[in-house]
C-alpha cells in the first residue's frame, strides 16, 4: 500500500531523511518509532505530497506522491498531533462540513456522520460545540473526521500527545479495532515505546533520518541482538560437590553443541544460557539428563522495552 525506495531529504547540509526503503502491506499497522527530530513527520510529509523529497520515491496506492498529490490525498486520511476544528461548530457539523469538502452528498453524509459519531463514542455529544471538547473528544472526532471519505490508508502523527491515560488507551484501542474490522491500513508516528507495541504488527526504528531495522519485536531483537536474543537463567544443584565440577563442563558441552545457543556461563548454582530463541525447554531437558537437580527455570526475550532502551536512551546508535 505504501511503497517507499531511497527517499531523502535535505535542507541545506543537513539530511532530515536519508535514504529510506520501506513498505507498508494493505491492512497492516505499521509502527514508526524514534525520538523528537528523527525526520518521521518530515517522511509523513513527503508520502502525503506536502513536500518534495530531495531524492527517492514514494507511492501510495499505487500513485507516486509528488506527481499525483491529489489522487493520494484522496485515499489517504490524515491526523495530526494538533487536530483543528471550528470551535463555533458543534461536532456534527464539523464533520458534515469535512463532508462537503470530499463531495459527498448531504444525504448520505447525514448517516454516515451518525456512523462515526458512534464509532468513535460522540454520539451523545453531536450537539456540542467543538470548543467545548476535552483533548481527548478533539482527537477521537478527529478520526471520525478521517474516516469520513474511507481513506485506504490512516496516517496518525503522534495523536497521543496530550492525552491522559485513560483517553489513550481508548484511542488506541479504536485505531487497532477500526483495523481489524474495516482492514485499513495504518502507519501510526509515535516516540512512545509502549503506544506502539500495543497496537502494531510491524515496528521500523526510526533515528538520526535513518530507519536501522523494522519487523515484529521477535524479528527486531533477532536483528539488533543477534544470537543472543533471548537468555535463559536456570538454577542447577548437585548433591556430590567433587563431581559438579564435571558435570558442569559435560552440560557445557551438551548445550553449545546445539546450534540455536551461543553461550553459556556459571555463576554458582545458577546457569546462564544465551541464544537465539527461547530455548527453555531444551535446557530443562538437558540438565535433567544430566542428573542434575533443576531448582528453577527463568527466560528473558529482548522486547522492545530493551530495543528502546538500547537505541533511544541513550544506547550505542543514538546521538543526542
Amino acid at each position: 500500500m505504501i511503497e517507499i525506495l531511497g527517499l531523502s531529504k535535505q535542507y541545506g547540509s543537513q539530511k532530515v531523511v536519508n535514504n529510506l526503503n520501506l513498505n507498508i502491506e494493505r491492512g497492516e499497522v505499521f509502527g514508526l518509532l524514534g525520538p523528537n527530530g528523527a525526520g518521521k513527520s518530515t517522511t509523513i510529509r513527503m508520502i502525503l505530497g506536502m513536500t518534495e523529497p530531495s531524492s527517492g520515491t514514494v507511492k501510495v496506492n499505487g500513485f507516486l506522491s509528488n506527481m499525483n498529490p491529489i489522487k493520494v490525498k484522496e485515499c489517504v486520511g490524515y491526523l495530526p498531533e494538533d487536530v483543528g476544528f471550528y470551535d463555533k461548530m458543534t461536532a456534527f457539523e464539523n464533520l458534515m462540513y469535512t463532508a462537503q469538502l470530499n463531495r459527498i452528498s448531504k444525504a448520505t453524509a447525514k448517516d454516515k456522520v451518525e456512523q462515526l459519531l458512534k464509532l468513535v463514542g460522540l454520539h451523545n455529544e453531536r450537539n456540542k460545540k467543538a470548543g467545548t471538547f476535552s483533548k481527548g473528544m478533539k482527537q477521537r472526532l478527529g478520526l471520525a473526521d478521517v474516516l469520513i471519505k474511507d481513506p485506504k490508508v490512516i496516517i496518525l502523527d503522534e495523536p497521543t500527545l496530550g492525552l491522559d491515560p485513560k483517553g489513550m488507551k481508548e484511542f488506541l484501542d479504536l485505531i487497532k479495532r477500526l483495523s481489524e474490522e474495516k482492514g485499513v491500513t495504518v502507519l501510526f508516528s509515535s516516540h512512545h515505546l509502549h503506544q506502539v507495541q500495543h497496537i502494531c504488527s510491524r515496528v521500523g526504528l526510526f533515528i538520526n533520518g535513518q530507519l536501522i531495522a523494522s519487523g515484529d519485536v521477535d524479528s527486531l531483537s533477532t536483528q539488533l541482538f543477534g544470537d543472543q536474543s533471548a537468555r535463559v537463567f536456570a538454577g542447577v544443584r548437585y548433591d556430590n560437590n567433587n563431581e559438579y565440577s564435571n558435570k558442569k563442563e559435560e552440560l557445557k558441552r551438551q548445550l553449545l553443541s546445539n546450534p540455536e545457543v551461543s553461550g553459556v556461563q556459571f555463576n554458582d548454582e545458577e546457569l546462564i544460557v544465551e541464544c537465539k530463541n527461547n530455548m527453555s525447554s531444551y535446557v530443562a531437558k538437558t540438565i535433567v539428563n544430566q542428573h542434575l537437580d533443576l531448582t528453577y527455570l527463568n527466560k528473558k526475550e529482548y522486547g522492545l522495552d530493551e530495543i528502546y532502551d538500547k537505541y533511544f536512551e541513550g544506547g550505542d546508535h543514538h546521538e543526542s
